[in-house]
């Protein structure tokens, strides 16, 4: 059997937040890949806005490094469970997995999630233990705990013999030792390791050619991309070739253009062979898990499987007396147009038409997924309404099923009763409970999706800011019944249109919390902010204050109100009832209800109540 020497094909996985893009960022700078001129920066693989703002990774991304003359593909993955899709697609395209583990937080939730996709693809593993700069690193601790999740996740003989780096990826340093003062300024044992260990890609360039898109990228110049591994054989700039559509069709098309990854760049390439990662182009509807084969051998590979969406929201047209004020882009045709083009990319969302033309059910992997989508349109300047995130229910062998979480939880020992009985309430069952010292316990629970939604708020006035919570799908399990989580406390809904004034919001602040500041634009219907009881009411934020002729000398310079709580789009996501709608612009997020008229919405409500 061949073997391609020249070439690795790895991922770097891990939890949220534990440093794999900087150790991507580590192994560009020291490899012989960038010119002197190249000036990187920091976490350059995170290229658009969202991501370099947050901090975090949402799409997967690939890059190639050339270390001794051998090639090192690198796939970096993103951590949060909402982008799962894409861990579970790119363990088909490589040989081995380099898992990243924060020295002091150890294994979390998304750790197990990531490495249980690849033992499941039988992928050779490699430990990185980062951040061993951190006072507080527990190196051996860690890797403990590491082996113990592998046995956990039923890991073979072989798997269990992984090799562990230390290092600090922030300071370019790495290691083969767990003592912090033996690390050296270069990242060489991780690229030794990686060559060492990780299997070579079988050399089968001479076999009939398959090739498996396991991501897509879109271009205005030439449409779809298809991004994906050789599995076998050679692929030529105009060949004629099948397509092989998910439905066992067939397509004959011509590869107009094949893209390599070298460093930063994509690279026009004329020929690929078994072992390389590509990009190809010249096919217009091209989708994951197809195979690209010559057309007299039609030999697909197996389906990629991707993960199911668990949550659902409407998106409607805009329809609020602001309608059109602040976006560009605000009719069904250009919303729907840009709900398509979404869906050309990521492949874990779904859209669905309803009865009214200016409202489409959108399915995703969970919050987060959905609220950068949000996010991103109104960036680009539309203008919409979405609805409660709702889970989505499926039946399991005849019994109604929903999605169910695993959550983490750190919290200081004095926060742990009000943790348990807040979680208790929302149907979570606690699963484990460990003393991590330094006064810190941390939580395990199983818990509804459901009942998650708007739990985070909560959470961080239950923990005085001081928990971490981290949380992944886990299972359908059969429905929960009765109360599970969502928002107690009613609304304070505005009842005029107008502007807010700073003599109402004097007298609304006892009743509940303000969202609103003195002059902001306000309608009928408008929520402006939080009821102190269960119960909705309606307020009058307009009212100015009587002039009269009497004035009395201190009297006006005592006006100060507390300061309004801002919403941010998650947590307006996280707030809204049944009954209400989050409007969103590229200049306001507003929190509205579905009926703005006052006795129109309590007719509503009647009559919900006698359906009952």
């Amino acid at each position: 059997m061949n073997l391609r020497n020249d070439i690795r094909n790895v991922a770097i996985i891990a939890h949220v937040d534990h440093g794999k893009t900087t150790l991507v960022d580590e192994l560009l700078k020291q490899s012989d890949t960038l010119d002197g001129h190249t000036q990187l920066q920091e976490r350059a693989m995170d290229s658009n806005d969202l991501e370099k703002e947050r901090g975090i990774t949402i799409l997967a991304k690939n890059t190639a490094v050339s270390y001794k003359n051998t090639r090192i593909n690198i796939m970096d993955t993103p951590g949060h469970a909402d982008f799962g899709g894409e861990v579970e697609r790119i363990m088909k395209m490589v040989d081995g997995v380099v898992l990243v583990v924060d020295a002091y937080e150890g294994t979390m939730p998304q750790t197990r999630f990531v490495l249980k996709k690849a033992l499941e693809q039988k992928l050779t593993p490699i430990v990185v233990v980062n951040k061993i700069d951190k006072p507080s690193a527990r190196p051996a601790e860690v890797v403990d705990e590491v082996l113990e999740l592998f046995i956990e996740l039923g890991a073979d003989e072989d798997q269990l013999e992984f090799p562990v780096i230390y290092a600090s990826a922030v300071n370019g340093t790495s290691s083969l030792s767990d003592n912090p003062a033996d690390q050296e300024p270069t990242m060489n044992p991780v690229f030794d390791t990686i060559v060492e260990h990780i299997p070579a890609p079988v050399d089968n360039s001479d076999e009939p050619l398959q090739f498996q898109v396991s991501l897509l990228d879109y271009s205005d110049y030439v449409g779809r991309i298809g991004i994906g591994r050789v599995f076998r054989g050679r692929i030529k700039v105009g060949d004629q070739v099948a397509l092989m559509k998910l439905d066992g069709t067939a397509k004959k098309f011509r590869v107009t253009k094949i893209f390599g990854f070298f460093g930063l760049q994509r690279v026009e390439i004329d020929e690929a062979k078994a072992g390389d990662l590509i990009a190809v182009s010249g096919m217009e509807d091209i989708f994951v898990g197809e195979t690209v084969t010559p057309f007299d051998h039609q030999d697909a590979l197996p389906i990629l499987h991707i993960d199911e969406p668990t949550l659902q929201m409407t998106f409607v047209v805009n329809n609020s007396p602001f309608a059109g004020k602040e976006g560009k882009y605000v009719t069904s045709r250009k919303i729907e147009e840009r709900l398509m083009t979404q869906l050309q990319t990521d492949v874990s969302l779904r859209v669905d038409p309803t009865e009214s033309p200016d409202a489409w059910v959108v399915s995703g992997r969970g919050e987060l997924h959905l609220s950068i989508l949000i996010e991103n349109m109104r960036r680009e300047g539309f203008e919409l309404q979405v609805s409660r995130p709702q889970v989505i229910e499926k039946e399991v062998d005849g019994t109604k099923c929903e999605p169910f979480e695993r959550v983490q939880i750190d919290t200081p020992e004095e926060y742990m009763g009000g943790v348990i009985e807040s979680l208790s309430q929302r149907k979570g069952e606690m699963q484990d409970m460990v003393n991590t010292g330094n006064g810190q316990i941390r939580l395990t629970f199983l818990a509804p999706a459901r009942g998650l939604i708007g739990y985070s708020t909560e959470f961080m006035a239950a923990t005085r800011g001081y928990g971490i919570m981290n949380h992944t799908f886990d299972q359908y399990l059969p429905v929960v019944k009765g109360y599970v989580g969502g928002r107690r406390n009613g609304a304070l809904v505005s009842i005029d249109t107008g502007k807010a004034t700073t003599y109402s919001i004097m007298s609304i602040e006892e009743r509940g919390t303000v969202f609103v500041e003195p002059t902001t634009e306000v309608y009928e219907g408008m929520i402006i902010g939080e009821n102190s009881r269960e119960n909705d009411l309606t307020v009058n934020i307009t009212k100015a204050k009587q002039m009269t002729n009497v004035r009395s000398a201190n009297k006006d310079q005592t006006s100060v109100i507390k300061k309004p709580k801002t919403l941010s789009l998650e947590e307006s996501l996280e707030f809204l009832n049944d009954d209400e709608f989050c409007e969103v612009t590229p200049e306001s997020i507003r929190l509205r209800k579905k009926i703005l008229n006052k006795s129109e919405r309590e007719k509503a409500s009647k009559k919900k109540k006698t359906e009952i």
